[in-house]
């Protein structure tokens, strides 16, 4: 943020606008005041010249609403680990101005994680918008440290410390708005490296309506929910949405059923839900999954939510707990949900402890959605067809041709693919005669199983994703 006396200084004003910046000047700016506004805005503004009388008018209008904004404040109050309004400080430094736009400008895009890279002649600012890293601005690596060490002192890291990880904290307020920004620091040859981790804390949890379930999928999922005890599994790869998807089901068994005792054992705690006791995994103190889900159960749960079964101890202290009359939901790297069952199998479970209390198994993917207002309709070609698995001749397509609105990319937001397993009583009996998943596959489709590659081509060709999208996330498999 530039102060007021620059503006006043410099005889510039600048208008802020979502997509666009206009600039006025006089006959009085000095051509290095807006080399100066370059490197603070970081994106092309239109200038427009005033003469002196118009241009005072603005000045005063512009300082008025300048002063209701707030600004970062000092670097003590960060160290006093308060949570810090994002838009104050008086500051002129052009670091602390720096980063302050950087976070600012990535929250409004909906941006999950922000990375600062070293090079060898230049850094680099990238966000992470829908789940693809974009390139957002280059800097002079000249200044490379000092964006380091003010995000040092702002986490409260060891700013000395140059040869070994770090990771931190930073709780800041933008407006409204509060977020916790998880940060880590990883040292590289050109210089150490930066990723901050975006959790806005006031981020409605989404329901299960609005996960992009079909409504076949959504009503074995309601099922689910409704189940008084089972083990119900989420499965697919780092950032697939497991975690949104686990507490939109503890939300609809909340409204359903008010006086359950339900407690989560997490790592990390993402989000906080009222009315649900949440636990944070703590390996230092030796609370691990297991450990706390052993806890758990001695706290007389109705629901136990697991962040993850990662090893044989937890998945089997899972298991026992949804065969002795607590539901269990908890998530799986697998590619699919027939393959679970494998897993499990693999960790050590029993057929026939897993036939006897898996409910079910959701898999799934997250794919961007075309953008709404760049959205265009276009005949698809042989090879878009042939990889839909289409023999029709005339299919229409969509595609976002790019707009402000989406940074140019043809997409905005995300939506899920799922595939999901019911296990019926016929399921398990075969999953007591064997784990294997294609064989389980093969079954559960002649009960109306649709595999994630189904619901991916159903909303390709709906209009919500576009065929590249279906193809790199789902192809790659």
């Amino acid at each position: 943020m530039l102060s007021i006396d620059f503006f006043k200084k410099n005889k510039i004003i600048v208008e802020p606008g979502e997509w666009e910046l206009k600039v006025y000047y006089t006959e009085d700016t000095p051509e290095e005041a807006f080399e100066k506004l370059r490197f603070f805005l970081g994106r092309p503004f239109k200038l427009e010249k005033l003469d002196t009388r118009e241009f005072s008018e603005r000045l005063e209008k512009f300082i008025l609403e300048s002063k209701e904004e707030k600004e970062f404040e000092e670097t003590k109050e960060f160290q006093e680990k308060k949570t810090v309004d994002i838009l104050s400080s008086d500051s002129e430094a052009p670091v602390v101005n720096f980063i302050n736009r950087i976070i600012i400008r990535a929250s409004r895009l909906g941006a999950s994680d922000i990375h600062f890279d070293p090079g060898e002649k230049e850094g680099l600012v990238r966000l992470r918008l829908d789940g693809v890293l974009q390139e957002f601005e280059k800097f002079p690596m000249g200044v490379y440290p000092q964006v380091v060490s003010r995000i040092k002192v702002m986490s409260g890291l060891n700013v000395a410390e140059k040869l070994k990880p770090q990771d931190g904290r930073i709780r800041i307020k933008l407006g409204d708005k509060e977020f916790d920004i998880r940060v880590s620091v990883l040292p590289t040859i050109f210089g150490e490296r930066v990723v901050l981790r975006l959790l806005d804390q006031d981020t409605k949890l989404l329901s299960l309506e609005e996960l992009g379930l079909s409504h076949e999928d959504y009503k074995k999922v309601e099922r689910f929910a409704k189940k008084p005890y089972g083990l119900i599994l989420v499965t697919g790869p780092t950032g697939a949405g497991k975690s949104t998807t686990l507490y939109a089901m503890l939300l609809l068994i909340k409204k359903l059923f008010p006086h359950k005792n339900i407690i989560t054992v997490e790592d990390p705690v993402e989000y906080q839900v009222p009315g649900i006791a949440q636990v944070q995994v703590n390996p230092k103190v030796g609370l691990t999954f297991a450990t706390g889900l052993r806890s758990i159960l001695r706290q007389d749960p109705d629901v136990i939510l697991v962040g993850e079964i990662r090893d044989a101890e937890t998945a089997d202290i899972s298991i026992h707990a949804a065969l002795t009359g607590h539901l269990v939901l908890s998530t799986l790297h697998t590619n699919d949900a027939p393959t679970a069952i494998t897993r499990l199998v693999d960790m050590g479970i029993e057929p026939f402890l897993i036939a006897s209390c898996l409910e079910g198994v959701i898999a799934q993917r997250l794919v961007r959605k075309i953008c709404k207002f760049c959205k265009e309709e276009y005949p698809a070609s042989e090879e878009e067809l042939s990889t839909l698995g289409i023999s029709a001749s005339e299919v229409k397509l969509y595609r976002g041709k790019g707009c402000e609105n989406c940074l140019g990319t043809g997409y905005k937001g995300r939506t899920g693919i799922f595939e999901v397993l019911e296990v019926t009583e016929e399921l398990k009996k075969i999953i007591l005669k064997t784990s294997d998943a294609n064989e389980i596959r093969e079954v559960a489709k002649l009960q109306g199983f649709k595999t994630l590659k189904e619901d991916g081509i159903s909303k390709v060709l709906k209009g919500i994703t576009t065929v590249s999208e279906f193809i790199a996330v789902l192809e790659r498999d």
